[in-house]
């Protein structure tokens, strides 16, 4: 990450899921990188584990809103997945997500991107703690997640 080329991130993610890919005998997929772009955002809610936030964010069970996908493996073979749960959002009463947002960046109309990295470049909170909107997701405060890490990923995001 330190070598000074572009997208550490990425490189990383590449170098990482391909060698596991080698491991276990499955062909590594990227949700960056030139197309055919893969359907991350449909498979991952196929699993029962993961679903559309009031913001259209993905959440996750367990991650809340800090689930991020950085590859996927496909396998030759059928992977039976465990029974669907309950979408942590339906019984989220405040869905602080909605409001979380200091330029109303995220709603469930869509996401401007362009107003969330103009608030970044100010030197925002978001750069240094994450964004705050996924830290505002009650699932998302149970899930411990390194500060360090979450400012890696505002910087390559912006």
């Amino acid at each position: 990450m330190r070598d000074g080329h572009s997208d550490p991130l990425d490189r990383w993610s590449r170098r990482v899921v391909t060698r596991i890919g080698e491991v276990v005998g499955a062909r590594p997929l990227f949700p960056f990188g030139d197309p055919p772009y893969h359907p991350f955002f449909s498979w991952a809610t196929r699993t029962g584990r993961i679903w559309p936030s009031p913001v259209n964010f993905l959440v996750h069970a367990e991650q809340g809103l800090w689930v991020s996908f950085r590859g996927a493996l496909a396998f030759d073979g059928h992977l039976d997945l465990p029974p669907a749960i309950e979408r942590p959002c339906d019984s989220c009463a405040d869905q602080p997500c909605r409001t979380a947002c200091p330029v109303s960046a995220l709603t469930a109309s869509g996401y401007d991107v362009d107003a969330c990295k103009d608030y970044l470049r100010t030197g925002a909170a978001c750069m240094a703690a994450g964004c705050q909107v996924r830290a505002a997701c009650p699932v998302s405060q149970s899930f411990a997640r390194d500060p360090r890490q979450s400012a890696f990923h505002m910087k390559a995001f912006l």
